[in-house]
């Protein structure tokens, strides 16, 4: 069955903030930390972000296992953070689905950036699948991240 890829209401937050926790709960056991953001935001500033960002979600017969954010700075590159499926639903194209969409509300931003755990092989390889390469790796809070960009044409 298809899902549907739509911009995320306000009222949708608590959903998605307990799927980014579920999501993000393997990064957090393979680095041996539970502080990592992901894991530790709140619904009050996942609100505070909804302010400032465009959330699209992803929902299969009305459940939300889906999600994705990003924003304009002010030079028209478009930050994408936080892309997060279900654990269940993972390797089905549902990423991927997501990242295209958010690429495509954003088409005419200069270029996309992105970042993502040093460890987490698959999301750096779909990453890559879909043309963004890597530009530096650094230590954000003692997980090693990798920071990513593709070049808008």
């Amino acid at each position: 069955m298809e899902g549907i890829i739509e911009k995320a209401l306000k009222e949708d937050l608590p959903d998605i903030l307990n799927l980014q926790k579920k999501a993000f709960e393997k990064v957090a056991m393979e680095e041996n930390n539970f502080n990592i953001l992901p894991m530790t935001q709140t619904l009050e500033s996942i609100t505070e972000e909804y302010e400032k960002r465009l959330f699209l979600k992803y929902t299969l017969e009305g459940k939300i296992i889906g999600s994705v954010r990003a924003h304009l700075d002010n030079d028209n590159v478009c930050h994408i953070g936080r892309l997060i499926v279900h654990p269940e639903f993972q390797n089905r194209g549902i990423g991927k689905a997501l990242m295209k969409e958010i690429e495509s509300v954003f088409k005419n931003c200069t270029r996309y950036e992105i970042f993502t755990g040093l460890n987490s092989k698959n999301t750096v390889a779909l990453y890559k699948k879909l043309g963004y390469v890597e530009t530096s790796v650094k230590d954000v809070d003692g997980v090693f991240m990798v920071f990513m960009k593709k070049d808008n044409k």
